[in-house]
């Protein structure tokens, strides 16, 4: 049993890669502040502003999760959703990339023209 119960966190190699990325940039600008360096600050601005779309790509990748709870079995942060090729439903990053769409949509009725006209 872990710490947060049986609880889905959304711990995924892209959320603890931005994660990453962006505490080391935070770090390197850190260090930036306390050098008076304006060319470290520029490396730490930049790390944090990758770590967005580095985390992006990883999970369109199959390397983040899905919008809400996931199966017990796929809870582990290292488990690869190989299901993220057409999209997750009310995701924004995969909705971004033109994969996917909102729950809304995906139950609405695709056609209502097609249906023949009352007379």
């Amino acid at each position: 049993m872990s710490a947060h119960g049986d609880h889905d966190l959304g711990h995924t190699v892209a959320g603890w890669t931005g994660t990453a990325m962006g505490v080391l940039g935070g770090a390197v600008l850190g260090a930036g502040v306390v050098t008076a360096s304006a060319a470290v600050l520029w490396a730490g601005a930049a790390v944090v502003v990758l770590a967005a779309p580095a985390c992006w790509v990883l999970h369109l990748a199959g390397w983040g999760k899905a919008t809400g709870p996931r199966p017990k079995a796929a809870q582990d942060w290292r488990v690869r959703d190989t299901g993220v090729r057409p999209g997750h439903p009310d995701c924004l990053g995969c909705r971004m990339a033109g994969r996917g769409r909102s729950r809304a949509a995906a139950t609405a009725d695709p056609a209502p023209a097609s249906r023949p006209a009352a007379v």
